[in-house]
Parts: structure tokens; sequence; C-alpha cells
């Protein structure tokens, strides 16, 4: 079947709204998993009191709200995501925070409304792979940056260096309740080469970019751990498993636990690896 841009991207939508609750959920898991990640941006783009910083496709914005505390007080931070129920979970941060310079909009990734130039930095964590069109995102956040204005993103390496998830997702194409994305579509891995993630860059515009590789560990108290936040927070995976029978549950979730053995210490824990592209560049 060809690839439906535009449904894809009503999709995604669906997808992510359903999956906001989950994401709100666990947001600590995710802010402690992600921290190299986001630390590794904030010091790529440089930020400075007094700029204006735009998070795209921020989830409950846990990057974008770590910059609002180092441009204030006289610069802002937008929390912007298609989903927003995503964005709810990050005013509820953000308030919890005292955060008074953030703003929280509903923007398309693609077409980004707001003005030529208007800001200082992009922040995008773990989300223009899963675009219908990185490139033309790209190009959309260079069109908002202000010459010399910075850009830092994060995309996963390649499928073979994150087992958290292709462990997971290979069971369940196993058993054909997952379809693999062909190549070239949007998918947690189709920007998994350095060499590509630089090119789009690159074609964007961008000047001088910036890959590299960081290493993570997903640390879970159980297997039971581990499952309950794969289901809360992938836009897929409750519905490829849920509706089966329990019987069926319970093998997929046993299946699962075996191929995560090799990861799983004495006392049950597990400590899985990832891989995650970083990458930065000026407008």
């Amino acid at each position: 079947m060809s690839f439906d841009p535009n449904a894809h991207r009503d999709a995604s939508r669906r997808q992510w709204e359903d999956a906001a609750g989950g994401w709100i959920d666990r947001q600590e898991l995710i802010r402690a998993w992600s921290a190299p990640v986001s630390h590794w941006m904030l010091d790529a783009i440089h930020p400075q009191p007094g700029h204006r910083v735009l998070e795209l496709a921020a989830g409950v914005g846990e990057t974008g709200l770590l910059a609002a505390e180092l441009v204030a007080p006289a610069g802002g931070v937008i929390i912007s995501d298609q989903a927003e129920p995503m964005l709810a979970g990050a005013r509820a941060r953000a308030s919890e925070l005292g955060l008074a310079n953030v703003e929280f909009r509903v923007l398309d990734a693609e077409a980004i409304d707001l003005p030529l130039a208007s800001l200082d930095a992009v922040l995008c964590r773990w989300a223009y792979m899963l675009l219908a069109d990185p490139a033309i995102a790209l190009v959309e956040t260079r069109r908002v940056l202000r010459p010399g204005g910075r850009v830092a993103l994060a995309v996963w390496d390649s499928v073979e260096h994150n087992p958290w998830a292709s462990l997971t997702t290979s069971v369940l194409i196993e058993r054909g309740l997952l379809s693999a994305p062909p190549p070239g579509t949007p998918g947690p891995f189709t920007l998994g080469d350095p060499r590509r993630v630089r090119a789009l860059l690159e074609d964007a515009g961008f000047q001088e970019p910036q890959v590299e590789a960081i290493d993570l560990r997903r640390r879970h108290a159980s297997f039971e751990e581990f499952w309950e936040s794969q289901l809360d927070l992938s836009p897929s995976l409750p519905g490829a498993v849920l509706a089966r029978p329990a019987r069926e549950v319970q093998e997929i979730r046993d299946a699962i636990a075996v191929r995560l053995a090799p990861y799983t210490s004495a006392d049950g824990s597990l400590s899985i690896p990832g891989r995650t592209l970083v990458a930065a560049a000026s407008a």
C-alpha cells in the first residue's frame, strides 16, 4: 500500500491524544530516563536570559520547561504539541514548578503557525522521525528561527540499539498484531542514521550540524512495571494487545519477558539499554 501522509497525520494525532494520560502519569519515569538527552539539547541551544524558545511535539514539555528556567525572567518558552491533552499535562507541570514565562499552543510541526524569524531556539525531542514529512518540518523550523538561532533535536538510533522497544514489537509483529513500518515511512527508528540526520539539517539550510549518540538505560523495578509503563506510553501497543483474549495477552507478556531476560537481574529488576541520536545546528 502507498503511504498516505494525511491519513498518517490524522492517525498520529488521535493516537497521541489517547496516550496523553499515560504520559502524564509516567512523566517522572520519562524525566529520569531522558534527562541526559534533554540536558544535551539545552546545552546545544545556548539559552540566555531573554531568549524566546519553542519546543515542538513537546508532549508534557519536559525539555521546554527546563529551558523556561534558563531564559527567565525576560525570555519565554512556547510548549507546543498536536495533542491538546498533552498540553494539559504540561500546563499542570508548569504550574507545579511556578513558571510564569511559558505559553502553550497546539501547533503542527510541519506548518508552524509562528512568524518568520521570531525565535532564538527550537527544541524537538523524539518527534521528527514520527512526522509524515520531517524534511518539511525542518524547513519550517529554520523559517521561524532568527539568523544564528539554534535547533536541537533527538531521534532514536537504529532499532538494534534499542531493545527496550524492539523486543516488544518483534513479538507483536510475529503474531501479526503489528506491522513493521515500510522503509522510508514514519516510525521510531526511521531516522536512526547520523548521515541522514545531518543531510536533512543541511538540506533545510542549517549550518554546521553536529550529530552525536547518547546511550541510555531504561530501569524498572520489575517486569510488571515495564509492561504497565509500555501500555501507558506507547501510542500503538494498547490497541494491538488489550483487545485480545486474556489468555493471549498473558502469552504475549510471557514471550516479551523471555526476550528481556538478558536485561533482568536476580531481584527481578530490569536495566534495558537504548541509544538516541542528538543533533544541533545553526540557522
